[in-house]
């Protein structure tokens, strides 16, 4: 079976090989052998059951749980010329009768139905009915009371084994704790499946948190325009009333921002869902509501306004950046309220049993804590679930940035023991007010300016404190009253710390680190190539708008940037690029070609026309900044446009930039020793402290002898 896996991972998906363990899965599945998958985001789970399910006779029944996942696999699966189809609540009456009649035909290979539908009476006599080549539950952590996306309707799926025991079935999840493992197992009744863990590192996500108290907007939209201007994206927030400010406000400031919440119309939801899933550089704020299953690859970043409730929704809200594996971030700004008072108010009014609160208690901990670490948060999170990495990663703020840390046992004592004096029932305004001995009527009312704590504490500002205070509840040295209106108690855990028996290191607040701009365009995109880039998406979109599909589903951004690279010029050079298979090669390889076979035309001359265009305007004296609004282009690209004429010696460098010739001696100097002979440009721009764009750079390297 293995050489017909592989054949149709070759000519059906455009992928020369498996990745780990693929392989394996599919052949235990294809031998009628049940498995238990736990695959990191874009790590390839759904060829473990798509190949099978063709390899085998039948059909693959697919529990999904959202009806945008299925649309999206079935679209992506046909677009590869698989015959596939979904049953959902989207379907007309007719439209659901013409795929059953499908099934009963024998005409499908996979069929993807959400739970609901599976084990409703009718639907079980129709599967009796016909040949099934396997089960595949996907997204099964939803299964379990512990993880963070339980479904009720998840559990009724151990019916599958006791109807259809001769049938394989595969659970699928990309996050999971060991608690949660194990209960997907007792309740789908996996115990003699095989467990397939390949680890849970996404090694091209960059993990960025930050404490921001008042501006979390502002360093919201820095971090944007810095970074990831013109990308999709998904920003987080706790509430809807937050989620619609956030996007009123993003859109005020030009970018493409659409909200998304289980409150809006659902006529709302589904075009701004689609939308985001179609168009380019559109960026979706939304609850939690928002994601699971949703099968975009280049979502180029996701930031949380808030402290997720979990390091598991934490993982599986940043996993939707970066499936395609190229360059991606995870971005947090988190403040103290969001900490103590909004997650922790979720927790205690919900109606869950004792031991299931005492379990949300664990998992909130284990959040803020990852929040406040010191050392690798990679190593932290993979630690969490299990896996291990022997080394830091190099790709976290703490690693980029390493964390400074200070003796701060004195003034936690000081803190530990205001909360004390005060009678354990204020919050921290207040105590942060009698620390920094503030004359405060409310003060007085109590009688706590004359306490021996009134006004120990004024060697810190009140962000200051607010930070102690901070690390102190995350390291559940301090706990919150929540019917107390968010007073602070002590813990059981302080005691050593007031006595003096051990010393608390806590993390030294750092400035808001300098933005670098590590946007794949920036840094993976030579300036001769962004024209070649950007013609190869124009091509991608014209194609998905005639055939009402989301650009990735045509090819996915590694695919296109592969093209970039090699610029493949026949049929067969183009099928040997990751992503393209027959059927796509078939049906839309010419217009990738011709639009690359134009471009090396273009270049060979030195100028491509739309370059031509932005110098003749440059020529008029508009700068660069104007260019780019008349031709509505990003300044990054028109620089582009002008290096490319630089370098082929239509213009002087002087008459682009204007620059003391010190300076630009030294420039050419760092381009040649740090910029590998002009080949890098980040290393060369961190040294000059960002002080020039990475256009100017661009042109200044053009004009370098070759």
């Amino acid at each position: 079976m293995s050489e017909s896996a592989l054949n149709l991972l070759q000519t059906v998906f455009g992928y020369d090989a498996f990745r780990p363990p693929q392989q394996e899965v599919i052949n235990h599945l294809v031998d009628g052998g049940d498995a238990v998958v736990l695959m990191p985001t874009g790590g390839g789970k759904s060829l473990c059951y798509q190949i099978p399910a063709m390899l085998r006779d039948g059909v693959g029944i697919i529990v999904s749980p959202l009806i945008a996942l299925m649309h999206d696999q079935v679209s992506a699966l046909q677009q590869n010329g698989v015959r596939a189809a979904f049953l959902n609540s989207s379907l007309a009456l007719d439209e659901a009768r013409q795929v059953e009649s499908q099934l009963r035909r024998g005409e499908l290979d996979l069929l993807y139905v959400a739970p609901e539908r599976l084990v409703t009476a009718g639907f079980l006599q129709l599967l009796e009915q016909i040949e099934i080549a396997l089960f595949a539950i996907d997204e099964a952590h939803c299964v379990s009371q512990w993880g963070h996306d339980f479904r009720p309707e998840y559990i009724q799926l151990s019916i599958l084994h006791e109807r259809f025991p001769q049938v394989p079935r595969i659970a699928l999840t990309a996050t999971a704790d060991e608690t949660t493992r194990q209960d997907i197992i007792a309740r789908l009744n996996l115990h003699q499946a095989e467990k397939y863990i390949s680890g849970f590192d996404r090694p091209n996500i960059r993990y960025r948190i930050s404490q921001v108290q008042n501006n979390a907007r502002e360093a919201l939209l820095r971090f944007i325009r810095n970074e990831h201007e013109g990308e999709c994206g998904i920003v987080y927030c706790l509430s809807r009333k937050r989620v619609e400010q956030i996007a009123d406000w993003l859109t005020s400031k030009g970018l493409t921002a659409l909200p998304y919440h289980a409150g809006l119309p659902g006529e709302m939801r589904q075009k701004h869902q689609m939308r985001f899933l179609q168009e380019d550089g559109v960026i979706i704020v939304a609850t939690i509501a928002f994601g699971m299953g949703i099968d975009k690859p280049d979502v180029r970043f996701v930031a949380h306004l808030n402290l997720p409730k979990s390091l598991e929704a934490y993982y599986q809200e940043t996993g939707r950046a970066g499936r395609d594996g190229l360059p991606a971030d995870a971005w947090m700004s988190y403040g103290l309220q969001d900490v103590i008072i909004t997650l922790r108010q979720m927790l205690e009014s919900s109606e869950a049993d004792e031991t299931h609160k005492r379990i949300e208690r664990f998992k909130l901990e284990s959040i803020l804590g990852f929040a406040e670490l010191t050392g690798c948060r990679r190593q932290a999170l993979l630690a969490y679930f299990g896996d291990h990495l022997d080394e830091p990663c190099g790709n976290c703020d703490t690693c980029l940035s390493p964390v400074e840390t200070w003796d701060a046992t004195e003034v936690a004592q000081k803190a530990l023991s205001c909360v004390h004096r005060t009678g354990q029932r204020f919050g921290v305004n207040y105590l942060i007010d009698v620390l920094l001995g503030k004359d405060m009527a409310r003060i007085r009312q109590f009688g706590h300016d004359r306490l021996s704590v009134y006004g120990i504490g004024k060697e810190l500002d009140n962000s200051q404190w607010r930070s102690v205070f901070r690390q102190l509840i995350a390291r559940n040295l301090l706990t919150v009253d929540i019917q107390g209106h968010g007073g602070l108690h002590l813990s059981e855990s302080c005691r050593e710390v007031l006595r003096g028996e051990t010393r608390l290191m806590l993390r030294k607040e750092r400035k808001p680190e300098k933005a670098t701009r590590r946007g794949r365009r920036d840094h993976n995109i030579a300036a001769t190539d962004s024209s070649l880039w950007e013609a190869l998406r124009e091509c991608r979109s014209t194609l998905a708008r005639e055939l009402d599909v989301p650009p990735y589903v045509i090819f996915h951004d590694a695919t296109l940037m592969e093209m970039l690279e090699r610029q493949p010029t026949t049929a067969e050079q183009l099928l040997r690029i990751s992503g393209v298979g027959e059927r796509k090669r078939d049906n839309y390889g010419e217009a990738f070609l011709e639009v690359i076979r134009r471009h090396i035309e273009q270049t060979e001359t030195g100028v491509t026309d739309t370059t031509e265009e932005s110098l003749q305007l440059f020529r008029l004296g508009m700068d660069v900044e104007s260019i780019a609004r008349q031709r509505d282009l990003k300044p990054t690209t028109v620089y582009g446009h002008l290096a490319q004429a630089i370098e082929a010696g239509k213009i002087p460098l002087r008459e682009v930039v204007a620059i003391d010739e010190k300076e630009l001696t030294l420039i050419e100097n760092l381009l040649l020793v740090l910029g590998d002979n002009g080949r890098r440009l980040k290393p060369i721009y961190e040294a000059l402290d960002g002080q020039y764009d990475y256009g100017v750079l661009r042109c200044i390297k053009a004009a370098l002898p070759q």
